[in-house]
């Protein structure tokens, strides 16, 4: 797929903090760990230049088509690699790197995901519960609500979504599938808002009432809290000695993984943490990008 247009794509969230945290300058090697559409790379590479070396990671092949035709004039000093950050040491060792000079997470999905009903990500369109960010993985969200059982629902998405109602909604969606499998997106956004009491539906007015539900079978799907967890592990030991690492994340629970591997590495006395509290966007960008509301972005340093 090759991009069309412009403002079709996702919106690189508190760029000029990314930018000037990370410390860029000419001939520098950055890791884009999530590149998508290629918003933050493009910033990047204008910063470090023809003698800087970029390289980007995703999983999602449709997304490295469309940031590989988007950013061909770098092409000479960009690379752009399918692959899970989880496996960030064995991709750069494939690329003969053995140190970096920075390295950005930007978590969550993209926009240009986001809007494309057919990947299920969406509670607001119709489409397939897929919500896999690798297409060519095995397990989709149809896969997980049609065969674990009540149990193992409600426990998914009370982990991975905090979700209050986890129970009720597991509930009702073991009960709706003895008749017919759950398949598409609006369908199950229905059954999670019917099974919230109507007295409580008032309590939603800030999200909508499937968010904590889409959000948990997404994290499960792509099992990204352990991926995250890996990669940052990784990625603190192949930083170079001032380097830095930069990440955004958009709800609490990956915020605690940055948080605690931070600390981790800190006490170790590997890192200084540059962010004792983490950064959120400003009022402007909030009213220009409202996916923007919930980033909080974290940074640290090599010692």
């Amino acid at each position: 797929m090759v991009m069309t247009m412009e403002q079709n794509l996702h919106t690189p969230v508190m760029l000029k903090e990314i930018l000037d945290y990370l410390n860029l300058r000419a001939g520098l090697t950055i890791v884009d760990a999530t590149v998508g559409t290629g918003g933050h790379s493009l910033a990047i590479l204008e910063r470090i230049g023809f003698t800087g070396r970029l390289i980007g990671i995703d999983r999602d092949k449709e997304s490295l088509n469309i940031v590989r035709e988007r950013l061909k004039n770098f092409s000479k000093n960009s690379k752009f690699v399918y692959g899970n950050f989880c496996d960030i040491n064995n991709i750069l060792k494939d690329l003969n790197v053995e140190r970096i000079d920075g390295i950005l997470f930007d978590l969550g999905i993209s926009s240009f995901q986001l809007e494309n009903a057919q990947r299920g990500f969406s509670f607001q369109s119709e489409g397939p519960l897929d919500m896999r960010l690798d297409r060519s993985s095995y397990i989709s969200a149809y896969d997980l609500l049609n065969n674990l059982n009540e149990e193992e629902i409600s426990h998914l998405l009370w982990s991975f979504g905090q979700e209050r109602w986890h129970n009720r909604i597991a509930h009702i969606l073991v009960k709706e599938r003895e008749s017919h499998p759950i398949s598409t997106t609006l369908e199950l956004s229905n059954i999670v808002i019917n099974a919230i009491p109507d007295r409580y539906r008032r309590y939603h007015y800030r999200i909508h009432p499937a968010t904590r539900t889409f959000q948990a079978l997404r994290i499960a799907v792509n099992r990204e809290l352990e991926s995250l967890e890996q990669a940052l592990n990784k990625s603190i030991g192949l930083l170079r000695k001032t380097a830095r690492i930069s990440v955004i994340s958009f709800h609490s629970l990956e915020d605690r993984v940055v948080k605690l591997t931070f600390r981790k590495f800190a006490s170790l006395g590997l890192i200084r943490i540059i962010t004792p509290k983490p950064l959120t966007p400003t009022q402007s960008e909030i009213e220009e990008n409202p996916r923007s509301r919930s980033a909080k972005l974290r940074v640290a340093e090599r010692l």
